[in-house]
C-alpha cells in the first residue's frame, strides 16, 4: 500500500501544544510596535500638529493603540 508525501509533513503535537505562527505574524507583530512608537515620536516632534493634523491629542491614542494591538499579539506568540 502506498503513502502520500502529505503524511509525512504532518507533526506529532501533545494535546496541550498549540500550532506553531504562521510566517507573518511575527513581522506584523513588530511593525504595528514600531508603527505606533513612530505615530507618537512624530506626533511630539512636530509640534503636535502630524501625523493627522486636527484631532490634536487623539493622535496619541491612535499611535498607543496602534503599539498596543503588536503588545497584545505577542501574547500569542508561540
Amino acid at each position: 500500500m502506498a503513502r502520500s508525501g502529505r503524511d509525512d509533513a504532518l507533526v506529532d503535537r501533545s494535546e496541550g501544544e498549540a500550532a506553531p505562527n504562521p510566517v507573518w505574524f511575527k513581522p506584523i507583530m513588530i511593525g504595528l510596535m514600531l508603527l505606533g512608537l513612530v505615530w507618537v515620536l512624530v506626533f511630539y516632534l512636530s509640534g503636535m500638529l502630524f501625523p493627522i493634523p486636527g484631532i490634536g491629542p487623539w493622535n496619541l491614542v491612535i499611535g498607543f493603540g496602534i503599539a498596543f494591538v503588536g503588545f497584545l499579539m505577542t501574547t500569542r506568540w508561540r
